[in-house]
């Protein structure tokens, strides 16, 4: 009903085709630079790049030079400067000036005479400086949450205390993310050899995860109770199956409930967007193994390129965007570089 309410508003005003029209959204890249940025999102994403963020940038201008049309004719960076001012925020001015730096990159690729530009970082430095740094959780933390869980309120759906359990569990125990976790599927999940198959994820990545003994002791529990509940036993069925809506949990619904998780073991407020988010539970995996690398004396630059292929990420700078720098892991690196890097510098006389 909320969805054609402005259909309704248009037919009653008193300029009903005017009203309609411009309802309608503008075709896919149908601006004057529609070709160009449509063929340039077609490569990259045949060099193997999922570029879906790009793509939105790219539509969403496209979409403002079709209602522009007076813009036709200008040069590339007038019609930016008209864009950038069509919404005065932080996030608007960085996302604009990645998308000049995408399309200067897109011309230049088409015309290697055209001159290099310096971009101002400026916008971007804002919108990062205002970016919430990841909370990382302790084992208590986790252990906390994993009982917060399994005590979840849930009568019309009795299943879901455990599968919010197990969501929790697999978040930081195997760094999944919120649509990994919903696109498992029961036959990924193998007993026999303790490993879960992630497919065809992120970078397009499908990658084979051991698990520790007790996990998969979890998820022997899990699927027991799962099959118990009803849920259907093919394969291909959703390993979190909605026992209400007999259907796979959506990433939307997954990153909620883990949320609410959050709030009730008090680690966010019972409101509002601040506090800790589902993906710092991925964070948190990260740092907490390093964390046991340091204290089992394993150096963990010759661990990060396995811990870059197990995360799924393109490549080991990815996994280092992950690394926050705790009290205890700065304590941990102190410590190693005292017992390795001191000695050569001569430094114990002066300790």
């Amino acid at each position: 009903v909320k969805q054609n309410k402005p259909i309704w508003r248009a037919l009653a005003s008193r300029s009903p085709d005017e009203a309609l029209a411009a309802l309608r959204r503008p075709a896919p890249f149908g601006s004057l630079l529609g070709d160009f940025m449509r063929d340039h999102v077609m490569l990259m994403r045949s060099r193997g790049y999922q570029y879906e963020a790009q793509a939105h940038w790219l539509l969403r201008f496209d979409r403002f030079l079709q209602g522009h049309p007076e813009l036709a004719g200008e040069q590339l960076e007038t019609m930016l400067t008209r864009w950038a001012a069509a919404k005065p925020t932080r996030n608007h001015a960085a996302e604009c000036q990645k998308l000049e730096r995408i399309l200067t990159k897109a011309r230049y690729r088409l015309d290697p005479n055209i001159p290099p530009r310096r971009f101002n970082p400026r916008p971007e430095r804002e919108v990062a400086r205002q970016h919430r740094r990841p909370h990382i959780f302790s084992p208590t933390d986790i252990r906390r949450m994993l009982d917060v869980a399994r005590a979840y309120p849930s009568p019309h759906a009795p299943l879901r205390p455990l599968s919010l359990y197990t969501m929790i569990l697999l978040a930081y125990c195997a760094g999944l993310r919120r649509g990994e976790l919903a696109w498992l599927d029961l036959g990924d999940v193998d007993l026999q050899s303790g490993t879960i198959t992630v497919r065809e994820t992120k970078f397009y990545k499908t990658r084979i995860l051991p698990q520790s003994d007790s996990v998969m002791a979890e998820l022997r529990a899990y699927l027991d109770t799962r099959r118990r509940a009803g849920a259907p036993q093919d394969l291909q069925s959703g390993l979190f199956w909605h026992d209400h809506l007999d259907d796979r949990y959506t990433p939307i619904v997954i990153s909620t409930m883990i949320t609410k998780v959050m709030r009730r073991a008090g680690f966010k407020p019972l409101s509002g967007r601040t506090g800790p988010r589902v993906h710092d539970l991925r964070h948190s995996m990260v740092v907490n193994r390093i964390l046991q690398w340091y204290r089992s004396g394993i150096n963990p630059q010759d661990r990060l390129r396995f811990l870059s292929t197990y995360m799924g990420h393109r490549d080991i700078n990815s996994t280092l965007v992950y690394i926050t720098v705790t009290q205890e892991l700065l304590q941990e690196a102190s410590e190693r570089f005292r017992a390795v890097g001191a000695p050569c510098l001569n430094m114990e006389a002066l300790s």
